[in-house]
């Protein structure tokens, strides 16, 4: 009986592995059945994905008036916080500078070392040009405005500063010359030379000389500041910082084209005042997310909003310009903003409609 007990579980196993091959086999051809349903059905259900995900994505009533609302803005913003300025003569840009003018005091100092009174009523001396005996040639049209490095928008700021604390200009290739006032104009002192080097070592000498050399620092920088406030706006403006030094005729060449520093300093204030309203707007819509949908399938409806209103504000802006010929309302600012958008926008809503449409589709074909 043993031996029979044996070969009966023997069958009995066999049996079972049999059976449960079987239904391996017939799960398999189901699953294959299903996979092969599922390919069929790929392109409807892709299709499908597609829809959800554009019906999920598409802007409500209350997000297409927030849209315009941000047209408004951008709109608003072109006409009255961002066109180009209107440009006026030096001596009406002068009246932008409270130092403009003054009493013309003697500069009969020490070398280096004007007294407060002068570095306060005097004009900046960087605006001498009378005996410069070629000094300052080399500018082009912008003149002096490119042979002065006193009126570089960035190196000014230095060398500015210092050229009006001690009474000396600093031409372009870094040579510098003491400056007297004759008769009520500031001229070049006989040509004599002074030194770019105790220029910045003297200025930097008065932070140590106490109340008096820090009086006289204070108000240089000031005079820097609003001497070259007043120079922006100019018909010859400033021109962009650094370049003349390297080369001035070819700053004044750029100045020319409208590569001036007033133009370039506009362009930049359109361009960052576009993307504040547009991060203002972004920060607005998100407030109102309730979670109903993922956090990017909302971010992508944001982008829609920044790159829709954004496109129609800029196409705006480029009409109008087309029909008034009034270049100066052109928003290059924000169209270059615009444009910016629109490029990082499409390469993120793309990436999560991918992300959207393929992962549910990986997810219901593991579930196969």
């Amino acid at each position: 009986m043993g031996r029979l007990d044996e070969i009966d579980s023997t069958i009995a196993k066999q049996h079972n592995q049999y059976k449960n091959v079987r239904q391996d086999m017939q799960d398999n051809l189901e699953r294959i059945q299903r996979l092969k349903k599922f390919a069929e059905d790929t392109p409807a259900y892709l299709q499908a994905l597609n829809e959800e995900f554009e019906n999920k994505t598409s802007l409500s009533g209350k997000e297409i008036l927030i849209m315009f609302v941000t047209v408004g803005l951008q709109i608003l913003r072109q006409h009255f916080l961002t066109k180009f300025n209107e440009r006026v003569d030096d001596n009406t840009g002068g009246k932008d500078d409270p130092f403009h003018g003054g009493k013309y005091l003697e500069r009969n100092h020490e070398y280096y070392n004007p007294s407060f009174e002068e570095i306060l009523n005097n004009p900046v001396p960087f605006d001498a040009n009378r005996g410069s005996n070629g000094a300052l040639s080399g500018g082009g049209k912008m003149g002096h405005r490119v042979t002065a490095i006193g009126h570089d928008p960035l190196l000014g700021l230095i060398f500015g500063t210092a050229n009006i604390a001690t009474s000396t200009l600093t031409t372009k290739d870094l040579e510098s010359y003491h400056i007297i006032t004759d008769g009520k104009i500031d001229a070049f002192y006989q040509g004599e030379r002074a030194s770019t080097i105790l220029v910045l070592q003297k200025t930097a000498a008065k932070f140590f000389e106490g109340t008096d050399g820090l009086k006289k620092i204070g108000v240089s920088f000031t005079k820097e500041i609003c001497h070259l406030y007043s120079d922006v706006n100019t018909h010859n403006s400033l021109p962009l910082p650094v370049i003349s030094v390297v080369d001035s005729k070819f700053a004044s060449e750029l100045a020319s084209y409208g590569l001036d520093f007033a133009n370039v300093l506009t362009v930049m204030k359109q361009a960052v005042m576009a993307r504040m309203i547009n991060s203002l707007i972004a920060m607005y819509h998100f407030s109102f997310y309730d979670g109903s949908i993922p956090k990017d399938l909302y971010k992508v409806k944001t982008k829609k909003i920044i790159c829709y209103s954004n496109v129609i504000a800029s196409g705006i802006n480029i009409a109008e310009v087309a029909v008034t010929k009034n270049f100066k309302m052109l928003d290059i600012g924000g169209i270059a903003n615009t444009i910016f958008e629109v490029v990082t926008s499409l390469k993120f809503m793309k990436k999560v409609k991918r992300d959207f449409i393929f992962g549910t589709y990986d997810n219901a074909l593991a579930a196969i």
